[in-house]
This record gives structure tokens, sequence and C-alpha cells, in this order.
């Protein structure tokens, strides 16, 4: 499942400006992106498998540009730029400026946007029988209106990406057989997929591409964030082992290795596709 945050925690720091540095007061310089590396915006980048897709596009020469609501994860993200930088951008995806800010930042660092990866996604603990329509909103905003809007509000740079621009969407394995208590957050990713198949139609002509990575089980805060008890959460992470061929749950470096492999150059005929990174369970 992919990276999330608890939708009741408020953001620990302002999202800033789209005048201001977003690590200026907060993290150590990083040096200048190399004349002609990648941009890459990553949502959802303050941990788990978000944390992991900045750190490993960053370590290939990409600058990065790390978004999530709280500042102090995206700083501890930006610790590991590899060859490349990470610079940390707080803000609320669900602000209605939200996707204006993000990509006004990604073009101040390098000119050129060339990769979306739309990860961020929030997971309630509601289900059928007790879901309000606040839980149901706030789902909704944030894993299938804020990566529509970012996504739109990114196509001009995406389409005058030297090398073509990608989105990649995180969606889920979950939306691709039932698990229990997750059908309103499937339901949202599955419209993601379809989106992915829809976009990539569309925007070929422009020569941009459009993937989507689905993860499975992985090992990420999801269970803290989604608000179980440690019992629950292992409960949970015993069934989901138990329903993966490989019995064991992923971690989100193999996600992130799977979302950098299908953005890179030698992918550039590969669009339109959903890859499941979930150890199998999508076909057990």
């Amino acid at each position: 499942m992919t990276e999330t945050t608890s939708p009741s925690s408020p953001s620990t720091a302002p999202a800033p400006s789209a005048q201001s540095s977003p690590s200026s007061q907060s993290s150590p310089p990083s040096p200048a992106p190399s004349a002609g590396a990648r941009t890459v915006v990553v949502t959802g980048a303050g941990t788990g498998i978000g944390r992991a897709t900045a750190r490993v596009f960053a370590s290939r020469g990409a600058h990065v540009l790390a978004v999530g609501r709280r500042e102090a994860p995206l700083r501890e993200t930006a610790t590991r730029p590899g060859a490349g930088t990470i610079t940390p951008f707080a803000a609320d995806l669900t602000d209605p400026d939200a996707p204006r800010r993000i990509v006004a930042a990604a073009l101040r660092a390098t000119g050129r946007l060339d990769v979306l990866v739309n990860n961020a996604g929030i997971v309630t603990n509601e289900s059928l029988g007790t879901y309000t329509r606040a839980g149901i909103e706030t789902q909704l905003a944030t894993n299938l209106v804020a990566p529509v809007l970012l996504t739109q509000a990114a196509l001009e740079p995406l389409k005058e990406a030297p090398e073509g621009g990608v989105v990649v969407n995180i969606t889920t394995s979950v939306g691709l057989r039932a698990w229990p208590g997750n059908s309103l957050y499937a339901g949202t990713k599955t419209a993601l997929e379809t989106l992915t198949r829809g976009w990539a139609v569309d925007l070929a002509p422009h020569g941009v591409r459009v993937v989507a990575v689905a993860p499975g089980a992985v090992e990420t805060p999801i269970g803290a964030h989604r608000g179980l008890s440690p019992e629950e959460d292992l409960a949970v992470r015993d069934w989901q082992i138990a329903h993966t061929p490989l019995r064991r749950r992923g971690t989100p470096d193999e996600v992130a290795w799977a979302v950098a492999g299908l953005a890179a150059g030698e992918a550039s005929f590969v669009t339109g596709a959903v890859l499941p990174v979930d150890g199998g369970a999508v076909v057990a």
C-alpha cells in the first residue's frame, strides 16, 4: 500500500510561499543541481515509499523536490541526497494553491520538470458501516483529486522535458483484489489506475509517458498513521504475509526501484502500464 499520512495530524510547519526557499531556514545548503540533471517531484516524501523514492532518484543525480505536509520528516529525507539534491517543500496537497506552488518551486531549481511521482495518499480506519462524510472526502481529496490537479499543473513543463516527461502514479495492489477494511482506499487508487491509462493515451502525442506502480504489503508507518494499535497492526501484518506468496512484506526501497526504473530513459516505450510490486499477492 502506498505511503500515507494521518488525515488528522496538522503539518508541523506552514507550507512555504512560492517566493521562499523551502529549505533555507532548516536544512543545510545543497549543492547546485548539475547541468542537465532531471528534476523530479515526489509527493508524500516524508517517510516510507516517498522517502525511498526521493532518495533513489537523487542517488542517480536528479534534483528532487520532496513534498509533504510536515517539514521535519522532509528534512530527514534530505539528509541522504546521494549524487543529486533533495529540497524539502512543505505543502498540503489539498490546498487549492498547492499545485501551482509545487510546480513553481520545481521550476525555480533547474527551469525544468521531468518526472512527477504522485505518491501521497491516506487511509483511515473506517469501513462500510462506519464511514463518515468527512473521512470519505478526506481520502478522495488526497488520493484522487490532489494527483489530478497536480498533474494538470505540471503538464506544460512535462511536455517540454528534454527527454520526455514522465508521470508515475503510486496506486495499490489492494485495488486488484479484496483486502479487509480497505475498500474506499482501494477505490480511490483504482480510479487513479484508470486515469493512468487514460492519461497515457491523452499525453502520448506530447511525448509524456504515464505509468503506475501498485505496491502490496510494504513495511511503512501506515498502521500508525491509520490509527491502529500495535496489536491491530501486528494482526494486519500477519494477515498480509499469509496472503503474500513470498511470505513477507516488501520494503520501500523495493518499490522505489520500480518507480525509478519505469521513469528511466530505458523504459521509454512503456506507457499506460501498472506494475504490481506485491510479492505475488495479486496473482495468488
